[in-house]
């Protein structure tokens, strides 16, 4: 039912919209309609194998029917809803999950910072210097947006305190004075 009235009110958006804009070419072209919107109940996909709406012989305006025939298939996929990789509710349990990129990419210190490499790192190396390679292998802080932002993406198991033997951040997981 909604599907249904879904499609209506997009054929009639498409209708409008046709019309108005081959208002002012009713002169010189003439363009007739060769198919309806249809859309199936479903994930709404625009899909390649749809027909165009509108079919053009011998006219001078064929580059305006071409740019509707192009834009007709995406206006069913303006209605997706926004994707984002963090799952608020998992199927199964209902729980928020983490999200996997941020757990292998950064590190997290018990006060709450967030230890990031630089950017590039890893990239063409043959060209830079050896001063340069060198800067780009340290680790850096990352600012205050960012590590509230990596904090939504986890869950609270990446938050608690690890002891590791021999741990090379020991000494910065407790920070004085330090207000985030």
């Amino acid at each position: 039912m909604a599907a249904g009235a879904l499609g209506r009110r997009a054929a009639g958006f498409l209708r409008s919209f046709r019309s108005s804009v081959l208002l002012p070419f009713n002169g010189m072209c003439s363009v007739q309609p060769t198919s309806t919107l249809y859309i199936k109940p479903g994930p709404l996909l625009a899909t390649s194998a749809q027909r165009p709406l509108l079919s053009v012989g011998n006219i001078p305006c064929g580059h305006l029917v071409s740019i509707l025939n192009r834009v007709t298939p995406l206006l069913p996929s303006v209605l997706h809803q926004q994707v984002r990789t963090v799952t608020k509710y998992s199927l199964r349990k209902g729980k928020r999950k983490t999200v996997k990129a941020v757990v292998h990419r950064f590190l997290r210190l018990h006060c709450g910072l967030w230890l990031r490499r630089r950017a590039g790192y890893k990239k063409k190396l043959w060209k830079k210097t050896s001063r340069r390679k060198r800067r780009l292998r340290e680790q850096v802080f990352c600012n205050k947006t960012q590590s509230k932002l990596l904090d939504k993406m986890t869950t609270s198991f990446w938050k608690r305190r690890n002891w590791y033997v021999n741990d090379p951040f020991q000494k910065y997981h407790d920070r004085t004075n330090l207000h985030l």
